[in-house]
């Protein structure tokens, strides 16, 4: 299939463009390049552009004849998004609508979009499964349940089939540890901690050490990043079958920010500075996914489970590009 990768210089979009082609078909990369790297995907088709512009989507459907379209191009940082609620809603909510508006016009109809766990804002109970209520507690996962709307309804003409894959925490590096996070700024908590590893941050802030966990630090769910676009290959072709999907995306079994730190250190054989602050507010104390219904459905098989092994990849792809990609 031609599918149309929305994000696709970004650190998911470029992992799923990688995974694409092993599998054979044939990804275009739509990118405005204000969040992602030209360099992460080589020689793959490009489209510089933004998804605001409907004309520019309507000739790039067209032109390449596109078939399908995953949608990595929203806007990600929680805090960011309590101060730029605005921005968020623009970017997330607004130019998903005119992604679909032109999709429907040229009539592409399956849709694999990128959403997060965060449309169950404090979850009522642990492991989270789909059918628990949707409450987000801030503007990212507000927009992101508003598209996830937006395309039930959609859905309902008949002219869109689509797949709302809620990720927990993406982490590691695929292509054999090419394709990492390159945030600048860079706020998840593997790359930041080996960034101290490395030397390149002075110390690592570990927020609240007196949760009612093991270890005392906060358990969150990491999947590595070429698992999580295996799920969304999968759910791509599922849409033959269904017009609505709907799958958590996450390992299953959290590990805590204590366990990060420590297997960090064991990886690279490197200690580094540790300084513990206060909780912040709205911090819960396990966000654990229960992705039972993907593994069942989708016949999906993590294959990188562990943590160190997410850990490792990640650690290549830092020591192979110390500075982020080359622009």
């Amino acid at each position: 299939m031609r599918i149309l990768v929305c994000g696709g210089a970004g650190y998911i979009g470029s992992n799923m463009v990688h995974v694409l082609k092993a599998a054979g078909h044939e990804p275009i990369v739509l990118d405005n390049l204000s969040k992602g790297h030209r360099a992460a995907i080589g020689d793959t088709p490009f489209v510089q552009g933004d998804l605001a512009a409907h004309d520019l989507l309507v000739r790039t459907l067209k032109g390449y004849k596109i078939e399908a379209v995953m949608h990595f191009a929203a806007f990600i940082e929680v805090c960011e998004s309590m101060r730029e609620a605005l921005v968020y809603y623009r970017n997330n909510v607004c130019n998903t609508q005119v992604l679909l508006s032109a999709m429907e016009a040229v009539g592409v109809e399956r849709f694999v979009f990128s959403s997060t766990a965060a449309v169950y804002g404090m979850p009522i109970r642990i492991p989270i499964t789909e059918d628990m209520p949707t409450q987000p507690i801030n503007p990212y996962g507000q927009t992101k349940l508003a598209v996830e709307q937006m395309c039930h309804w959609q859905a309902q003409t008949g002219r869109l089939r689509y797949a709302a894959l809620r990720y927990f925490n993406a982490c590691g590096a695929g292509a054999g540890g090419r394709l990492g996070e390159d945030h600048r700024p860079e706020s998840h908590l593997i790359p930041l901690v080996i960034k101290a590893a490395m030397g390149r941050l002075s110390e690592v802030k570990v927020y609240g050490t007196d949760y009612p966990t093991p270890d005392g630090t906060c358990i969150r769910d990491f999947i590595h990043v070429e698992d999580l676009c295996t799920a969304h290959l999968l759910a791509l072709e599922r849409l033959e079958k269904e017009p609505e999907l709907v799958y958590n995306l996450g390992n299953g079994a959290g590990y805590s920010v204590g366990q990060v730190i420590e297997t960090v250190k064991q990886v690279s054989g490197r200690d580094f500075k540790v300084c513990y602050a206060q909780r912040r507010p709205g911090d819960p104390p396990v966000l654990t996914s229960d992705a039972s219904k993907a593994r069942r459905e989708l016949n999906w098989q993590i294959r990188f489970p562990d943590l160190r092994a997410m850990v490792e990849s990640a650690w290549e792809f830092h020591n192979r590009f110390p500075d982020g990609y080359p622009d």
